[in-house]
C-alpha cells in the first residue's frame, strides 16, 4: 500500500494560487494512477482531477478545468495539483489518493477506485 501525505494549503485572497503536493512512500509509487478530492464541511468528497500512472492522461471535473492542474513527477514520488484564480467555493479539504490499479492510463474519477488516501490538507479561500 502506498502512504500519501498532502502539503501546501492555507489560506489566500480569492483569484490568488496554490500548490497542494502529495509525496508517496514506496517504489511502487509510479505505477498507480493518482486523484486529487476535496471535502467541504457539510458536504460529500467530491472529485478534482486525476492523472494517470505516465502522467500522459488527465480529467478535471468541470468546476476546476481550466484552473487547476495537476501532475506528477515519479522520480520523487510526488503529484501536484496546481490551483490558481480560486474562488470561495474551493474552500475544503484536499486529499490525494492512489488507485487500487495499477498500470492504467485512465484517470479516474470514483473514490471507490482509489485504494489509499492522504490525510487532507486545508484550503481557505476568503473572497
Amino acid at each position: 500500500q502506498v502512504q500519501l501525505v498532502e502539503s501546501g494549503g492555507g489560506l489566500v485572497q480569492a483569484g490568488g494560487s496554490l500548490r497542494l503536493s502529495c509525496a508517496a512512500s514506496g517504489r511502487t509509487f509510479r505505477y498507480y494512477s493518482m486523484g486529487w478530492f476535496r471535502q467541504a464541511p457539510g458536504k460529500e468528497r467530491e472529485f478534482v482531477a486525476a492523472i494517470s500512472w505516465s502522467g500522459s492522461n488527465t480529467y478535471y471535473a468541470d468546476s476546476v478545468k481550466g484552473r487547476f492542474t495537476i501532475s506528477r513527477d515519479n522520480a520523487e514520488n510526488t503529484v501536484y495539483l496546481q490551483m490558481n484564480s480560486l474562488r470561495p467555493e474551493d474552500t475544503a479539504d484536499y486529499y490525494c489518493a492512489a488507485a487500487t490499479t495499477r498500470y492504467s492510463e485512465t484517470p479516474y474519477k470514483r473514490t471507490t477506485e482509489y485504494g489509499s488516501w492522504g490525510q487532507g490538507t486545508q484550503v481557505t479561500v476568503s473572497s
